[in-house]
């Protein structure tokens, strides 16, 4: 018998929006401040990981990792933050990645469930500035769990919270770390991004503008 399917739960950054890129920014300038020249490149091993996880991965690129105390980590990554908020309040609904609106209408047509499973502190003030607060079942942030990903946590909360068995959700990522957590967490796994950076993914679609969730659940059911 095939499976039911019950929800569909996304991450945030570069999935609903490119809210990544005012990531990409804010540490960037974050970065520079201290001395460290910091790439789009080497903004790609930040996708779906923590802030003071992302800020260690920035210190070892500058070889200073040990060049500061855990207080100066924290103000480090708070001031990244700030600016990070400041950034984002230049969102708007229009700045919805292609094909996720028609994504969440679909979702609603089909009486699914919808929820957020996102690495950033800052996930509830985005949504708002998008305008998708009442279209979201439950938002799961960073900080209401305890372990980012690839840990499951965020994803198990999101179904704990929408009432809903793991194994009876999809998860959509566009980070190889977010992916592992949908896996571990025991859901469908679609992953958005170059097919050879998701291994561990269902189904893999190039960009959101391909996203169908036809097809998506025709692959689920499968």
């Amino acid at each position: 018998m095939a499976r039911k399917l019950e929800a569909v739960i996304f991450d945030l950054d570069g999935v609903i929006t490119d809210s990544a890129e005012y990531h990409f920014l804010a540490w960037k300038e974050l970065a520079s401040s201290i001395g460290i020249l910091f790439t789009r490149e080497d903004n790609e091993a930040l996708k779906g990981v923590s802030r003071m996880e992302s800020l260690e991965i920035i210190l070892r690129l500058g070889g200073k990792q040990d060049a500061f105390t855990l207080k100066e980590r924290e103000e480090l990554a708070a001031s990244k933050n700030d600016h990070y908020v400041q950034l984002i309040q230049r969102i708007t609904p229009g700045d919805l990645l292609p094909g996720i609106r028609q994504m969440i209408d679909d979702i609603r047509a089909k009486g699914l469930k919808l929820g957020l499973a996102s690495a950033s502190k800052n996930a509830f003030t985005v949504m708002e500035r998008l305008g998708l607060m009442e279209e979201f079942d439950v938002i799961v942030d960073a900080s209401t769990v305890v372990n980012g990903k690839p840990h499951p946590e965020v994803f198990l909360r999101a179904a704990e919270m929408l009432g809903v068995h793991p194994e009876f959700c999809i998860g959509v990522e566009d980070a190889a770390a977010g992916v592992e957590a949908i896996k571990r967490a025991g859901m469908f796994a679609v992953a958005v991004g170059p097919e050879e950076n998701f291994d561990k993914a269902d189904l893999v679609y190039s960009s959101t503008a391909e996203l169908s969730l036809d097809k998506i659940m025709e692959a689920y059911r499968s």
